[in-house]
This record gives structure tokens, C-alpha cells and sequence, in this order.
């Protein structure tokens, strides 16, 4: 919407025609803009500045991806899929991790304090995917007794030291996760396809039954939901807007209620329970 307003407005043109640095004044005064208007374009050009061409690029691809064969509109636009990005890109590695921290900060204060019973009783449990391990430090200090591990690429552990009850681990979640009582899942799920997801789930299920008792997935997700609520437009729209995220930047998904049952039962898990925690995050828990 700022880029196309932008564009309409000739303002690139009137900045390249300048030749150097404009100040603000005189791009307004360039403008074929009300007068009444002219105290909004410091505000468009503001946002402007803020928005990252490395996401905002594969939403003008969109429309040459679905022509196309590639698995996402971010790879169309930048040649290499968003994972690749970040791990060769420190800016855009800080930028997400930070997003997930900031979610995390938020996410497991509530688990911990509605959820209590999730953690209870566990010896050991491995946050897959968990960043700088901010979900994890929140666990390993609310329950002492709990052993927990981060796994996440060796690129995102890379020099960040532990605790007592806490260690991080460089890894591939395709391709092993440690052995523990639990295994928790915040914001992965939906990164990923069905075939993809069947294979994190099925490493999953080999780590929580390898000490020769049966563990448990905790998932942290969005769980869709179909039934259009008219009371509540915002809500089922940033769901959908959550979905088209996934499908611009990942090869993922926003799940409803029935996908994600069928999605678990595929993997040989027998019971499946889903619980509202706050706003689009549901904690699943799954079993054996």
C-alpha cells in the first residue's frame, strides 16, 4: 500500500531526477500533492525507510510465483529459501530471532502461569527451533528440576552459554533431536508442509521414547478457525493474514482444528489434546 502510493506520487523519479540527497522540503515542494497533505509525507517516507526489501519484494512476486515452480514467493524473489537467507544475512538472522524472543517473553510467562500442570513432573524436555533459548530459560527457572536443551542451527547457538539446567545444542531437527520426556514445538510447526512436518513429528516420537518411556510433543501454534465469527472480523482476518505470511516467506501453513488432527494422527500419535492459551496461540499436546 506505502509502496504503491509511493510509486504513484512519482516519488522515485523526483528523487533520481535531484541527482543527491533531498531534503524533505524539497521533494514536498516537488509533489503534485494537496497542500493540506503536505504534513503526511515525512510519515510515508518514514515507513518507507523502515521497510526491508527482503520481505517486502517477494509480495511483488507473488504473482510470477504462482507461474512459476518455485516453493516460494521468497525464493522467487531472492533465489534462495528464507532459512538460506538468514544463515548467510546477520541482519535479517538478528531481526528474526529478536522476533521470536519477543514473542517467547510473552508466550511462556502465560504458559507457566496457565499451564502450569504441562511441565509438571517432566525430568527433561528439548525447545526445537528455540532461537536464544528465551522460552527455555523461562522453564528451566520456573522448574528447576526439568533438564532442558535448545536445538536450533548451529548458526543461532553459536556462542551463547547455558546453565546449570540449561544447554544448547547445533543441530537439525530433520535430521535428530535429543532424547527427553518432552519436546516442545512454539512456532514451528506452521514454517512447514504437511510431508515436512510428518518428519519433524516422527523425530519427535523417536526422542520421547527412546528413554524407554513414552513422552509428549508440546506444540505452540495457531489452530484456525473455519467458522467465520462476525463479532470478531479482526480476528479471523489476522488469522488469514497470518496464513498468506507463511505461504509468502515459507513453504508453511496455518492449520484448522481438523488438519491438525489429521496432520498428528498420520505420525502414530494417539491422542491429541488442543487448548486455548491466548489470542491465535493454542497449546496441542500430543501422545504415543
Amino acid at each position: 500500500m506505502s509502496l504503491k502510493c509511493v510509486v504513484d506520487l512519482g516519488i522515485p523519479d523526483v528523487i533520481h531526477n535531484y541527482g543527491q540527497p533531498m531534503p524533505l522540503s524539497n521533494l514536498i515542494a516537488s509533489l503534485p500533492i494537496h497542500p493540506s497533505k503536505t504534513l503526511f509525507i515525512h510519515r510515508l517516507m518514514r515507513i518507507m525507510v523502515s521497510l526491508d526489501p527482503f520481505m517486502t519484494k517477494p509480495l511483488h512476486q507473488f504473482s510470477d510465483w504462482f507461474k512459476s515452480g518455485d516453493l516460494t514467493p521468497f525464493e522467487t524473489a531472492h533465489g534462495m529459501s528464507f532459512w538460506d537467507y538468514a544463515g548467510c544475512d546477520k541482519k535479517v538472522n538478528h531481526l528474526f530471532n529478536d522476533a521470536m524472543e519477543n514473542d517467547a517473553r510473552l508466550i511462556s510467562s502465560l504458559m507457566i502461569e496457565k499451564c502450569k500442570g504441562t511441565f509438571t513432573g517432566l525430568e527433561s524436555l528439548v525447545d526445537v527451533g528455540g532461537g536464544t533459548g528465551t522460552m527455555a530459560k523461562a522453564i528451566a527457572k520456573s522448574f528447576p528440576k526439568i533438564q532442558c536443551i535448545v536445538l536450533d542451527l548451529p548458526h543461532v547457538v553459536a556462542g551463547l552459554q547455558g546453565a546449570e539446567n540449561l544447554k544448547y545444542v547445533g543441530g537439525d531437527m530433520f535430521q535428530a533431536i535429543p532424547p527427553a520426556d518432552a519436546i516442545l514445538l512454539k512456532w514451528i510447526m506452521h514454517d512447514w508442509s504437511d510431508e515436512e512436518c510428518m518428519k519433524i513429528l516422527k523425530k519427535c516420537k523417536e526422542a520421547i521414547t527412546k528413554k524407554g518411556k513414552k513422552g509428549k510433543v508440546i506444540i505452540i501454534e495457531t489452530v484456525m478457525d473455519d467458522e467465520k465469527r462476525d463479532d470478531d472480523d479482526e480476528f479471523v482476518e489476522t488469522q488469514l493474514l497470518f496464513d498468506i505470511l507463511m505461504m509468502v516467506s515459507l513453504p508453511g501453513k496455518e492449520r484448522n482444528k481438523k488438519e491438525w488432527v489429521k496432520l498428528i494422527s498420520s505420525t502414530g500419535f494417539s491422542e491429541c489434546k488442543i487448548t486455548p492459551v491466548l489470542g491465535l496461540r493454542y497449546l496441542i499436546e500430543i501422545y504415543p
